[in-house]
């Protein structure tokens, strides 16, 4: 089986490490889908979706996960049309695993099986609170894989964040 799991990953974060090593022991692949990919440079969406790309790579490479592909997926801003935009990217897939309210709805009123992953510390492992930490100065390193860490750097990424909200 096939599984759909959709997020934003501003930045990917250890949660959805842990979360990617639970599904990918229970599915054949795993299709992550990057949402809001077209934004970037913004205090909710600081990456661009080819920096969030190689954070779940070099993560999911780093951690011996080897059964996924990634998509994007831009939003459209409709959502009685998103199930549909979506499966015009990617329609090869048995299994929505989310535990995002209006994803789980909007599936599950497709006729789609839905999941939830186990939440992680939900507090701790969140994009907001990586982003607010990053902003404030206070340590968020320990939040995110390491290859997340380096790509954050190499795109000076706390700087970016840091002048979104000027």
């Amino acid at each position: 089986m096939k599984a759909l799991f959709i997020g934003r990953f501003q930045p990917f974060h250890k949660g959805h490490l842990m979360a990617l090593q639970s599904i990918a022991k229970e599915y054949k692949e795993i299709i992550i889908g990057i949402g809001s990919s077209q934004y970037s440079h913004t205090p909710e969406n600081p990456f661009t979706a080819e920096e969030r790309k190689k954070m779940i790579e070099r993560s999911l490479q780093e951690a011996g996960i080897k059964n996924f592909k990634i998509i994007y997926i831009p939003d459209i801003h409709n959502y009685p049309k998103w199930v549909s935009h979506v499966l015009s990217i990617t329609s090869d897939f048995d299994i929505v695993i989310s535990n995002n309210d209006l994803t789980k709805k909007l599936f599950a009123e497709k006729g789609f099986t839905i999941r939830e992953t186990k939440v992680f510390d939900r507090k701790k492992y969140s994009g907001r609170e990586i982003r607010k930490r990053m902003i404030k100065d206070k340590p968020w390193m320990d939040l995110v894989p390491r290859p997340v860490v380096d790509i954050i750097k190499k795109c000076n990424g706390v700087q970016r964040l840091k002048k979104t909200i000027r």
